[in-house]
């Protein structure tokens, strides 16, 4: 007859038709995972998708270079195109200016502009759901001759409107954006806000050295002083 084996006290019990790299290792599920490379594969679970069991494949779109997790079928991409190019390609996306309520394509969300792309404008993959690209960081994509990843940020350097105003935000020449990393936003917008608060503090500084200046000025009046 055959007995079941226990496990002993203190250890996990055994999972079946799993190898240790397949489980999640708990207190890892909000850190930061590197930036993926070209072949690097994955399990589903560990990239946030459906289905969990598959293996996914960081692989780039043959027309237009985009980035993305691919299933791999046999050892391959399922797609070699992403869902962008692949409904050009077979004609199910349609030009934009045959819209009756066509206004130019331009509008602004969270202080930035956005700005309407045509399907067959390389730099379409960057857009959202409804065909919309921030125009900051489709003028810094122009200027690379490349599409951005989600990751890769463009930072307003403000070199004519104050950092933070709306007149900077929409201020889209490639003289004022800067393309960094996400590490290096976060200290340039922490270096701002420090040099924001400065400048408020010096601010204070200055109301509060004109109203004792006012006072002392009406003191020596009262005492018949001549003014200095």
């Amino acid at each position: 007859m055959h007995k079941t084996q226990m496990p002993l006290p203190g250890l996990p019990l055994p999972v079946p038709n799993h190898s240790i790299t397949d489980l999640p290792i708990p207190g890892l599920e909000f850190t930061t995972l590197p930036k993926p490379k070209i072949g690097d594969i994955k399990k589903g679970w560990a990239i946030g998708k459906k289905c969990k069991k598959g293996y996914f494949v960081w692989s780039a779109c043959s027309t237009c270079t985009t980035e993305r997790w691919v299933r791999l079928e046999k050892g391959l991409p399922l797609n070699e195109l992403c869902h962008v190019c692949a409904m050009r390609k077979v004609g199910k996306i349609k030009s934009m200016e045959n819209n009756p309520h066509w206004r130019g394509g331009r509008k602004t969300k969270g202080n930035y502009i956005m700005v309407k792309l045509a399907p067959d404008d390389f730099f379409y993959a960057m857009c959202n759901k409804e065909g919309y690209a921030y125009e900051h960081r489709l003028v810094m994509a122009r200027h690379l001759g490349r599409c951005l990843q989600p990751w890769e940020i463009v930072h307003h350097k403000g070199i004519k409107f104050p950092k933070g105003s709306l007149e900077n935000k929409q201020h889209n020449v490639i003289e004022n954006l800067q393309f960094v990393t996400d590490d290096r936003h976060r200290q340039i917008t922490i270096m701002e806000l420090k040099i924001d608060r400065l400048l408020e503090g010096q601010r204070e500084l200055m109301q509060e050295i004109r109203l004792l200046r006012l006072q002392n000025k009406i003191l020596l009046e009262r005492e018949g002083y001549p003014h200095v």
